[in-house]
C-alpha cells in the first residue's frame, strides 16, 4: 500500500511539473521544490528527464522547420537540430534518448529534402536562363542545338552561375554536408552540371559516337569528326573544365572531397566520350593515308596532358588522367604501325609494265611527298619513335637504342623504295633505258630529300652518297647509248683510213645516230637541269669526235671534193637533235 501511494504522489508531482513547467528553468524550479519537500522525489522526478528535454528542443524545431518564414530561419533551425544530434549522439545508448535521436534523424532528413528540392530548382532555373540567353543569341539558327563559333582564345573562364545564386547554393552544400547529406548534394549538383557540360560538347559539333561507330566511318567523314574533336577537345580542356572545377569549388567552399566529386561526375561522361573517339582512331584502320588525321589526334591529347593532371589529379579523377595518358600512347603505337604498312605497301608494290620513257614510277612519288609531308612534324614523329626506344630500353631491349629512332626509320624506307625501284628497273631490256630510270627516280629521291625536314633527318653523307648514284647512272646511260656511236667515229691516227672505210663507218654512225634520237626523243627527264646536263654531256662528248671526223672525211684526198654528199649531218644538226632527246614525243616536228 505504501508503495502505491508513493507512485501515485510521484505521477502528481511529475503532472504538476509539466503543467506548469512551460519552460526549462520552470521545471527545473518546481523539481527542486519537490526536492526540498522529499529528496527521493527528485531521483524519481528525473530519471527520464533528459529524454523529455531532448524531446520538447526536438518538437520545437519541428515547429520552425515547417513554418519557416524565410531561409535564413530556416538555415539556423537547421543548425541547431545538427548540432542537437550531434549533443546528444554520446547518450544513444540510453534507449528513450535513441528514440528521440531517431526523430531528430527523421526530421534532420526531411529537412535535407527539403533543401535538395531548393538546390536543383536554383540549379534549374540557373540552366534556364543560360539556355534562353543562349537561344536568343542565336535565334536565327535552324538547327535543334546551335554550333558554337570557332574559339581562338582559351585563356577564358565561364561564368555559369549567377554570384548571388552560387552563396545560396553554398548555403544549401554547406547544411547538407554538415548533416552527412554530402554525396545527395553532389549527385543534385552533378545530374545539372552534366547535362549543360555535354551540350556544350554538341554546341561544338562533337557527336557522342561509340568506338564501333568511329571505326565504320568512311574516311572522308572520319577527318571531319577529327576535325571537329580536335576543335572540341581543346575547348573542353582549357575552357569548360577548368570552369567547372572553378564552379565546384566555390558552391562547395571548403569542402575538398565533395566539391572532387561533384566535378568528377560532372566530367566523366564527357570526358569518356572525347577518349573514346581518340581511342577509336588509335585502333582503327592503319593505312598510311590516315598518318596525318592520326597526328592531329596525337597531338591534340599530348599538349593537353598538362590540363588533364591539373584538372584530374583527385583520388576520383586519377583514372581518368591515367586513361588519357594510356590513349595518348595509344596513338603513338598506331603511328608507328602506320610507318610499318608504308613499308609493306613498298614492299608489295609489284613491278609491272615499266613506266614509259623511264620517267618518274609512282611509288616514288607516293612515298617521298609522303615522307616531305610527314617530316612537317618532324618533332612529333621524333617524339614518337623515341618513346619506343625508351620502351623497349625499359623491357632490356638493347638493340632499340640503334634501330627506332626517326632518322633510322626514315633511311630504312629510302632503303626499301630503293630495293623495290632496282627490282622494277629490271623489267627495261634496253639498259640505257634502265639507267634513265634509275637516274630519274633517284634524282628525284635525292632533290626530295635536300629540299625538306628528311635532310635534316639522313644527313649530307646520306644525300652525298645519293647524289654519287645519280652520277653512276648518268654514266651508265652514256656508255650503253653513245658508246656503239662514237666506236663508228672512232680512226685510227697512225694510219690513212681509206675512203671507203670512212664512208661506211660515217654510213653507220647515220643510222646509229639516227635509230638513237628516234628512239630517245620519246623517254623522259623530268628534271630539268639533269635533262640540260645530259644534253651537254652528250653533245660535250659526241661534237668533237663527229667534227674531227668530219675534217678527216673532208681532208681525205680521194673524198674531199665529193664528201658533202656523204655528210648528212652538220655539226649544228647533230647538236640539234641532241637538243631533241628526252622530251617524251617523237622529237621535232
Amino acid at each position: 500500500m505504501a508503495e502505491n501511494g508513493e507512485e501515485k504522489l510521484i505521477a502528481v508531482a511529475r503532472h504538476i511539473a509539466k503543467t506548469l513547467g512551460h519552460t526549462d528553468t520552470m521545471t527545473d524550479d518546481i523539481i527542486q521544490i519537490f526536492s526540498n519537500f522529499d529528496n527521493r522525489l527528485r531521483e524519481k522526478l528525473t530519471e527520464d528527464q533528459p529524454a523529455a528535454s531532448l524531446e520538447r528542443t526536438l518538437k520545437s524545431l519541428h515547429r520552425q522547420i515547417e513554418h519557416s518564414a524565410d531561409s535564413a530561419t530556416f538555415f539556423d533551425s537547421i543548425d541547431e537540430l545538427i548540432a542537437t544530434i550531434r549533443e546528444w549522439n554520446p547518450m544513444a545508448n540510453d534507449k528513450s534518448v535513441s528514440s528521440c535521436l531517431d526523430k531528430a534523424e527523421d526530421l534532420l532528413q526531411q529537412a535535407m529534402f527539403r533543401l535538395e528540392d531548393e538546390f536543383k530548382t536554383l540549379m534549374q532555373r540557373a540552366a534556364a536562363d543560360l539556355t534562353r540567353y543562349q537561344n536568343d543569341e542565336s535565334e536565327d539558327d535552324d538547327s535543334e542545338i546551335p554550333i558554337a563559333h570557332p574559339v581562338t582564345d582559351y585563356d577564358i573562364l565561364i561564368e555559369s552561375l549567377p554570384s548571388e545564386i552560387i552563396i545560396d547554393l553554398q548555403e544549401i552544400a554547406k547544411r547538407m554536408v554538415a548533416a552527412g547529406y554530402g554525396k545527395e548534394c553532389s549527385h543534385a549538383y552533378s545530374v545539372c552540371r552534366r547535362e549543360f557540360l555535354e551540350e556544350s560538347l554538341s554546341r561544338l559539333g562533337l557527336q557522342n559516337l561509340s568506338i564501333d561507330q568511329v571505326q565504320k566511318m568512311q574516311w572522308t567523314e572520319l577527318e571531319d569528326e577529327i576535325e571537329k574533336w580536335v576543335k572540341a577537345v581543346n575547348v573542353a580542356l582549357r575552357i569548360l573544365f577548368p570552369s567547372e572545377r572553378l564552379l565546384c569549388d566555390r558552391v562547395f567552399f571548403g569542402f575538398t572531397s565533395v566539391s572532387d566529386l561533384s566535378f568528377m561526375e560532372v566530367s566523366r561522361g564527357s570526358t569518356i566520350q572525347l577518349l573514346n573517339f581518340a581511342d577509336a582512331v588509335s585502333i582503327s584502320s592503319r593505312a598510311p593515308e590516315r598518318l596525318f588525321k592520326v597526328l592531329d589526334v596525337y597531338e591534340a591529347l599530348r599538349d593537353l596532358i598538362p590540363e588533364f593532371e591539373l584538372m584530374f589529379s583527385d583520388q576520383y579523377c586519377v583514372l581518368l588522367r591515367n586513361e588519357a595518358f594510356t590513349i595518348w600512347r595509344r596513338l603513338g603505337e598506331a603511328i608507328r604501325g602506320i610507318f610499318m604498312e608504308l613499308e609493306n605497301l613498298i614492299r608489295r608494290d609489284p613491278a609491272k609494265a615499266p613506266v614509259p620513257g623511264g620517267g618518274l614510277h609512282p611509288i616514288t612519288r607516293y612515298v617521298m611527298n609522303y615522307l616531305r609531308a610527314a617530316c612537317r612534324s618532324r618533332i612529333t614523329l621524333e617524339q614518337v619513335f623515341e618513346e619506343t626506344v625508351a620502351v623497349d630500353y625499359r623491357e632490356g631491349d638493347d638493340r632499340a637504342l640503334s634501330s627506332s629512332s626517326l632518322a633510322v626509320q626514315m633511311a630504312w624506307i629510302m632503303e626499301l623504295l630503293e630495293s623495290n625501284l632496282e627490282a622494277k628497273s629490271k623489267i627495261y631490256k634496253d639498259s640505257a633505258l634502265l639507267a634513265v630510270f634509275m637516274m630519274n627516280n633517284e634524282r628525284y629521291i635525292v632533290q626530295k630529300v635536300k629540299d625538306s625536314e628528311l635532310g635534316l633527318l639522313l644527313g649530307d653523307d646520306w644525300i652525298r652518297k645519293h647524289t654519287a648514284k645519280v652520277k653512276k647512272y648518268h654514266l651508265n646511260y652514256q656508255r650503253c647509248s653513245w658508246s656503239k656511236v662514237l666506236g663508228a667515229l672512232k680512226i685510227d691516227n697512225n694510219t690513212m683510213s681509206p675512203t671507203r672505210s670512212l664512208k661506211e663507218r660515217l654510213k653507220l654512225f647515220n643510222s646509229y645516230f639516227e635509230e638513237i634520237c628516234k628512239t630517245q626523243s620519246t623517254w623522259i627527264i623530268f628534271d630539268e637541269q639533269l635533262k640540260e646536263d645530259l644534253r651537254i654531256t652528250v653533245a660535250g662528248t659526241l661534237s668533237p669526235a663527229y667534227h674531227n671526223f668530219i675534217g678527216r672525211l673532208q681532208s681525205n684526198h680521194d673524198s674531199g671534193r665529193h664528201a658533202e654528199r656523204h655528210i648528212k649531218f652538220s655539226v649544228e644538226d647533230l647538236e640539234a637533235r641532241i637538243a631533241d632527246l628526252f622530251q617524251g614525243n617523237s622529237g621535232r616536228k
